[in-house]
């Protein structure tokens, strides 16, 4: 398939053929965080699976961080695609790499030192303490490489290749189910095993994969080369750009208009970058830094929005003891696959805006938008039959046959509950993924903060006071009214005036 399909193909097709890897690959990538769970609550014990639950709300947020900085800067990465400047795309993948790769090792370091502070915070039970701080020691070492892995699939993403990082997400969740059960069962190592199983897949996988995206990336010839030998002048989006004087474009509030082509104002706002020609590849540009983190910070931000709760939300959790934390950390770990499709969505409107941006095709996105919401209603509907079916055997399988009565019915309650809200998440993701492609990030940020303080505020407020069932009762009410902020900025049309 060619590479430009985001932007040629209809636009169901398109978004489906390019989510279809995405949703996989992170089924994938959650099936070594739920074996984990499961590995150890069955063959090392309760207080073992509460200790991993404890672990999970902080590592999570570093997760999050990771996924939601690469696909901030992937936005960047993906106009650049789309408009052809390959010279400015490798610049933006150089940067972000370098970037990610310090942050990762600078929080890894913090992380390790302030783990037992953090966990005693969140008021995790006594009795998971130790083995949550030898589980969460051994992550930390590893975090470069779960940064790094990453960044390297949401810039495979960027240039509309969503495949290659399913192929790795499989090779990883594989080896990491196969060391779990080594570590775990056989040589009854405990949590540490398990953290380690994940260490060495993420690890491995993140090398791999590194090599492969280098080799892939040095297939695009740069920008001023091409066009040079073609005798082209052309702009920031390519031939006869609104940057170059030649269009004969007339300035709009905006954006340029460019041959009845809405541009997107990428002239303006970005020509210090291209005005008058593509510029050379370097492998660390301070402009484009500032470019992505515009994007990037409000994209971690949304990314973490369930993560930070989830952490925040942990302490409330932990006061009902180690069995009612056992069974919300397998709900948990449920609900973070049942989510992944409307996860994926998300990522790959970015995506899909981003580059029909980029090539002058606003109208697309529109299409795409609808298509997407098809695909939500899809999903929330077959989320819902199979959770309602299932939800005793799914958190049986996390808890196991000796597993005590609390540790089950939390599990069950908060997974049946949520069963039936899936569709809010995922339109409120479906916008979002929306208005972060196009750069319209400020209703975003304030759509997602809404959204994460409705969550704590009630958790906070009401579960000590009502029971622990108002944990999960506040998610479904964050999640709409992060929806009805972003659609309402939607309708209005503004998300086509920000790049």
């Amino acid at each position: 398939m060619k590479s430009d399909y985001l932007t040629s193909k209809p636009a169901f097709y398109a978004l489906f053929v390019f989510s279809l890897p995405i949703i996989i690959g992170n089924l994938f990538q959650q099936l070594y965080t739920m074996v984990d769970s499961a590995v150890v609550g069955r063959f090392v014990g309760e207080q073992a699976l509460a200790a991993v639950g404890a672990s999970y709300s902080l590592t999570v947020v570093f997760i999050c961080v990771a996924i939601g900085g690469g696909v901030g800067s992937s936005v960047i990465v993906s106009k650049y695609f789309g408009a052809r400047n390959f010279s400015a795309m490798k610049t933006a993948v150089s940067t972000a790499f370098l970037t990610f790769l310090g942050i990762s090792v600078f929080l890894g370091a913090v992380g390790i030192v302030i783990n037992r502070p953090l966990l005693v915070l969140l008021k995790t039970p006594s009795d998971a303490l130790d083995m949550a701080l030898v589980y969460l020691r051994i992550y930390f070492l590893g975090l470069p490489f779960l940064f790094m892995y990453n960044v390297i699939s949401s810039m495979f993403n960027a240039i509309g290749n969503s495949r290659i990082p399913l192929v790795f997400l499989i090779f990883s969740s594989v080896l990491n189910v196969a060391l779990d059960f080594l570590f775990v069962a056989v040589f009854k190592t405990g949590v540490a095993g398990a953290a380690w199983a994940t260490l060495i897949a993420q690890g491995l996988s993140c090398v791999l994969s590194f090599a492969v995206f280098m080799r892939t990336l040095g297939k695009f010839k740069d920008s001023e080369d091409e066009d040079a030998a073609a005798g082209k002048d052309v702009g920031f989006f390519g031939e006869n750009s609104c940057g170059s004087a030649r269009s004969g474009g007339a300035d709009v509030a905006g954006g340029v208009s460019c041959g009845g082509k809405f541009c997107g104002g990428g002239a303006r706002r970005y020509g210090k970058l291209s005005r008058g020609g593509y510029r050379k590849f370097r492998f660390f540009d301070g402009r484009e830094l500032s470019s992505m983190a515009k994007i990037a910070i409000p994209s971690i931000l949304q990314q973490s929005t369930v993560s930070i709760g989830m952490m925040l939300v942990q302490s409330v959790v932990n006061s009902f003891g180690s069995e009612a934390l056992a069974g919300y950390s397998a709900f948990s770990r449920i609900a973070s696959i049942a989510i992944v499709p409307m996860a994926a969505l998300n990522n790959s409107m970015s995506s899909y805006t981003a580059q029909n941006i980029g090539a002058g095709k606003p109208e697309r996105v529109v299409k795409g938008y609808r298509a997407a919401n098809l695909m939500v209603a899809f999903f929330a509907v077959t989320l819902c039959l199979c959770i309602e079916i299932f939800y005793r055997p799914l958190i049986s399988l996390f808890i196991g046959d000796g597993g005590s009565e609390t540790a089950l019915r939390t599990g069950q309650a908060a997974l049946r509950f949520e069963g039936f809200f899936y569709c809010w998440i995922g339109f409120k993701m479906a916008c979002d993924g929306l208005l972060r492609g196009a750069g319209d990030m400020k209703v975003f940020t304030l759509a997602n903060l809404i959204n994460l303080s409705i969550r704590v505020v009630v958790s906070v407020v009401c579960a000590p006071r009502f029971g622990i069932e108002w944990v999960w009762y506040s998610v479904p009410m964050g999640w709409f009214m992060n929806f009805v902020i972003s659609f309402a900025e939607y309708r209005t049309g503004n998300w086509k005036k920000r790049l």
